[in-house]
């Protein structure tokens, strides 16, 4: 469609005509909206009639259902289906009190992960390495935007005043759309999404939540959910969510994906001595990381607007320009966790955690050839 002639009111839900439908008798059935991520990085669902069980459904009780993979990318037309395997279940908060929603996994014809499918081997690193009883917390910033992709509350022609006032900024001028980050708080809590916090950013109409801390696996299958709520908050306002690092060039801040991480080790004391360790192996394969890092990431990591320059490895102190920071806190105790800043925004979480855990203890091909 047309962005040009696209109008606000022909996209957003009509909440109040919706309403009357909510509470019908469903009959003893649930509505499950299994969620997958598609071929550019993106969620996309659908929905399922299932009987409703008084005891609910864990991810082995659900069917394995499949899609057109030809139509997501995932898959040529000639040998289109593209199998999803259940591997965690939530409350739906788009459809209280019984439905659910399946986060779910995607596989070829032949029994093996699709090609988009960066969680299966990601769960094969965690657990190898569950010993170390790693914990993450992301912290995901994102840019909304109107039908026409401008900055949702920019002008039309030009643009904002310089940064300055909109970072955890309060008031009209300051912020915009905060009715979309407190429902999508809302619906994260009530999806049992280990939501920590949220705050407006650096560019005005740039805000960021934060998950975690999490545990292994938990956190790329947690911060995948609270983007599919997300836009699916968003759509009801007829408002896009971007996850362009780089939305707006110029003196304006990207958005990152700034990955916290820590092993029991670390969160011991004298731990700073395996933060340390950690770090020196993180240096050696930077390049690697860079590369899942997510796209555009350069246009971001430019040394500038709070970030470390995409070809250089730096860390220190409570330094929001380096690649790596340990926070003031940590430091002055000697344990606790780093901050790795450099994942842009649209990085996907099993690759930011499956390579942390691989440069840190090792590959899954290396234990098994030892």
């Amino acid at each position: 469609m047309d962005s040009q002639q696209a109008t606000k009111e022909s996209f957003a839900s009509n909440a109040a005509v919706l309403a009357k439908f909510r509470d019908l008798d469903q009959r003893g059935k649930i509505m499950a909206e299994y969620i997958w991520i598609d071929a550019e990085g993106n969620t996309r669902s659908k929905s399922r009639t299932l009987e409703e069980k008084p005891e609910g459904y864990k991810p082995e009780d659900l069917p394995i259902w499949n899609f057109d993979g030809s139509s997501t990318g995932q898959a040529p037309g000639d040998n289109s289906d593209v199998y999803l395997k259940p591997v965690a279940v939530y409350p739906d908060p788009f459809r209280p009190p019984h439905n659910i929603l399946v986060l779910a996994e995607c596989w070829d014809a032949d029994d093996t992960p699709n090609k988009y499918n960066h969680r299966h081997e990601c769960v094969k690193l965690m657990e190898l390495h569950a010993k170390h009883e790693p914990w993450f917390g992301l912290e995901q910033e994102y840019t909304l935007l109107d039908l026409n992709d401008r900055p949702y509350g920019w002008p039309q022609n030009g643009y904002p005043a310089p940064q300055g006032p909109y970072y955890c900024g309060v008031g009209a001028g300051k912020v915009v759309m905060r009715d979309i980050v407190e429902a999508h708080y809302r619906a994260c809590l009530y999806a049992g999404v280990k939501i920590s916090g949220t705050n407006a950013e650096v560019m005005p109409a740039q805000w960021e939540f934060q998950v975690g801390p999490c545990t292994g696996i938990e956190m790329g299958d947690q911060l995948w959910l609270a983007r599919f709520l997300l836009d699916r908050v968003a759509e009801e306002f007829a408002v896009k969510v971007s996850l362009d690092p780089k939305p707006i060039p110029g003196d304006w801040n990207g958005a990152g994906l700034h990955s916290n991480f820590s092993t029991v080790e670390m969160r011991k004391e004298g731990g700073m001595k395996h933060i340390e360790a950690a770090i020196k192996k993180l240096e050696g394969r930077h390049k690697e990381h860079i590369a899942v890092y997510g796209e555009g990431n350069e246009k971001r990591l430019t040394g500038r607007h709070e970030t470390g320059a995409i070809d250089t490895f730096t860390y220190g102190v409570a330094n929001r320009g380096a690649s790596i920071r340990i926070p003031r806190e940590c430091a002055a105790k000697g344990y606790g966790y780093f901050e790795d800043r450099r994942p842009a925004s649209n990085a996907d979480p099993y690759l930011i955690t499956g390579i942390i855990m691989e440069t840190c203890f090792g590959a899954v091909d290396d234990a098994v050839e030892a």
